[in-house]
C-alpha cells in the first residue's frame, strides 16, 4: 500500500496529525490562559495593595484633589501609576513612578486613557499612551479617591516566553508523534498492503483468457494475513475464500468447454459413421451393379439410418435436460414402468435370463414424465444387453420406502472397468473389450447412460453404480410421490416376472 494522496495510509497520517495538531494547539492555549489568569490575579494583588495604599497617603490633604503626595517616597514598585479622582470620577492629577527618579506627572492624553475607572476596586486593563498597558484599579476611602496601576510588560513576557516554549516543545512532539504514527500505521497496514497487492494480482489473472499460459493458479493471501481477530485478517480470508470460488468457476468453465469440444467432436464422429455406410450403400445402388444386393443395401442404409436417428434423438432429449426444463409432472407407478421394460427386454433377447424383483414398502409411485422414465430404464436394460455374454442374468429391481423410490438394474456378468467407474455416466463413454459388443451391429453411440443420469437429474433424482467381476448394479433413486398414502395393488401385468419379498 504506497504512500500516494488517496492511499489509506495517507489518509490515515493526514487525519491523525490533524488531530495531534488540535489537541496540541487546545493544551497549549488551555496552559497559556490559565497562566495569563494565574500572572493577573496575581499582579491584581499587587495593584491592589498599592491602591491601598493611596488613600493612607493622600489624606494629608484630603480636600485638595489634585494632591499626589502618596506615590511618594520609597516601597512603591517601578513604574507605579498613581491619579486622583474628583467627586465627577475625573481624573485630576497622576503620575507615574520610575527607577530612582521622582513621579513624572502624565500628559493630557495619557490622563484620558484612565477615564472611566470607577473606585470602586475592579481591576481594569488599560493601555496608557507612551507608558504601555497597565493594570488599573480605583479605591474610594472617606471621599479620598484614588487610582493605582501597573505595567504588564513582564506579565506579557512571561506569556510571551511561553507561547515560544510551548510552539517549540509542541513542534517537536508533534514531529516525535507524527514519526511514531507513521512507524505504526505503516506497520498495522502492511497486512492490508500485502492483501491488496494479492487481490490486484489476481484480478489481473483472472482477466485473462481461460487458456492463457500463466493460468495455473491464483495467488492467495498468506495465512499470517487471515487472523480472524484482525480486521485485515478477515479481509485476507474472505479473499482467499473469493479467489476459490472463482478458480472453482474458471475450472468448471474450463470443463465445461472441454467438455463440449470433447462432445462435439464424439458426435461429430458418431454421426459421421452411419452417413458414411449410407452414402457408400447409396452410391452402390446408383450403380445398379456391385457385389451387394440391392436389398441388402437396403436393409443396410435402414439399419445406419434407425441408428443415426436414435443418435440425434438422444441428442436433442439431452440438450432438452441441460436446459433444465422441468418434465410433465405426472403420476408414474414404478412397478408397471420396470415390469413392462423386462417384459420387452425378455422379447428382444432370449439369450439371457430377465427377472423383476420388488421390494415395497410403500407405493412406487413418483411424479414426473412416464416417457423419460421409461426410457432410463430401457437404457439401464439395453446396457446390461450390451456389455454382458449370452446366459447373464440380469436383474431389476424396485424398491420403495416412505423416504425414497429406488430402481436397481443388477447383472452377473464381467463388470465394469475400475478406470471407467468414475466417468460411466459421461456421454460417449465406453466400455473396453471387456464388456464388448457382439458385433459391429451392436455398437452403441455412449450417450444411454448419459441420458438416464440426465433424466435422473430431471427429476430431483441422483444415480449410482457399484461394479466387481460378476456384479455390476446401476442405482436410480427418485423422491416420492409424498401425496399418495395407502397400499395399491400390484399392476396385473407384473405377474408372473416378479419376486416379490
Amino acid at each position: 500500500m504506497s504512500g500516494t494522496p488517496g492511499s489509506l495510509r495517507t489518509r490515515l497520517l493526514l487525519r491523525i496529525g490533524a488531530a495531534l495538531v488540535a489537541v496540541c494547539a487546545a493544551m497549549a492555549l488551555a496552559a497559556v490562559l490559565a497562566q495569563r489568569a494565574l500572572l493577573l490575579d496575581h499582579l491584581d494583588g499587587r495593584v491592589m495593595d498599592a491602591a491601598e495604599r493611596g488613600p493612607a497617603g493622600a489624606s494629608i490633604r484630603p480636600g485638595d484633589d489634585r494632591d499626589l503626595t502618596f506615590p511618594d517616597g520609597n516601597g512603591h514598585p517601578d513604574g507605579l501609576l498613581a491619579a486622583r479622582l474628583d467627586a465627577h470620577g475625573a481624573v485630576t492629577a497622576a503620575a507615574v513612578t520610575g527607577p530612582g527618579s521622582t513621579p513624572r506627572t502624565l500628559t493630557a492624553g495619557q490622563r484620558a486613557a484612565l477615564r472611566g475607572i470607577a473606585p470602586d476596586g475592579t481591576p481594569h486593563t488599560r493601555t496608557v499612551p507612551g507608558l504601555g498597558t497597565y493594570r488599573v484599579t480605583g479605591l474610594d476611602a472617606s471621599g479620598v479617591r484614588v487610582l493605582a496601576g501597573l505595567p504588564m510588560d513582564d506579565v506579557r513576557d512571561v506569556l510571551n516566553r511561553l507561547v515560544v516554549v510551548e510552539a517549540v516543545v509542541g513542534a517537536a512532539g508533534l514531529a516525535v508523534a507524527g514519526c511514531v504514527c507513521a512507524m505504526v500505521v505503516r506497520r498495522q497496514l502492511r497486512p492490508l498492503g500485502r492483501v491488496a497487492a494479492t487481490a490486484a494480482t489476481a484480478a489481473d489473472l483472472a482477466r485473462a483468457p481461460l487458456g492463457h499460459d500463466r493460468l495455473t493458479g491464483l495467488p492467495r493471501v498468506a495465512e499470517a494475513d487471515t487472523d480472524p481477530r484482525s480486521e485485515a485478517g478477515q479481509v485476507g480470508a474472505a479473499l482467499n475464500r473469493l479467489i476459490d470460488q472463482v478458480e472453482t468457476d474458471r475450472a468448471a468453465r474450463r470443463r465445461g468447454e472441454e467438455r463440449m469440444r470433447r462432445f462435439l467432436a464424439d458426435a461429430g464422429h458418431e454421426l459421421r459413421t452411419p452417413l458414411a455406410s449410407i452414402v457408400g450403400y447409396a452410391e452402390l445402388m446408383n450403380r445398379g451393379t456391385g457385389p451387394v444386393e440391392p436389398m441388402l443395401a437396403w436393409r443396410r442404409v435402414s439399419a445406419e439410418s434407425a441408428r443415426m436417428t436414435g443418435l440425434v434423438e438422444d441428442l436433442l432429449l439431452l440438450a432438452r435436460l441441460d436446459e433444465g426444463r422441468p418434465p410433465r409432472s405426472a403420476e408414474v407407478d414404478l412397478v408397471a414402468l420396470v415390469a413392462e421394460a423386462v417384459r420387452e427386454a425378455r422379447a428382444a433377447d432370449p439369450e439371457r435370463t430377465w427377472r423383476l424383483a420388488l421390494h415395497l414398502d410403500a407405493p412406487a409411485l413418483v411424479i414426473g414424465e412416464e416417457t423419460g422414465l421409461g426410457k432410463a430404464v430401457a437404457n439401464l436394460l439395453a446396457n446390461a444387453r450390451a456389455h454382458t455374454p449370452p446366459g447373464t442374468t440380469v436383474v431389476a429391481a424396485v424398491e420403495a420406502t416412505a423416504e425414497r423410490r429406488v430402481i436397481r438394474v443388477r447383472d452377473d456378468g464381467p463388470g465394469i472397468p475400475p478406470h471407467l467407474l468414475a466417468s460411466v455416466f459421461d456421454r460417449f463413454t465406453r466400455a473396453d473389450a471387456s464388456r464388448s459388443r457382439r458385433g459391429p451391429g451392436d455398437a452403441g453411440s455412449g450417450l444411454g447412460l448419459a441420458v438416464v443420469e440426465a433424466i435422473a437429474s430431471g427429476h430431483g433424482g441422483r444415480t449410482a453404480v457399484r461394479s466387481a467381476p460378476g456384479h455390476t448394479e446401476f442405482t436410480v433413486e427418485l423422491p416420492p410421490a409424498t401425496e399418495t398414502e395407502g397400499e395399491l395393488p400390484l399392476p396385473a401385468e407384473v405377474s408372473g416376472l416378479s419376486e416379490q419379498r
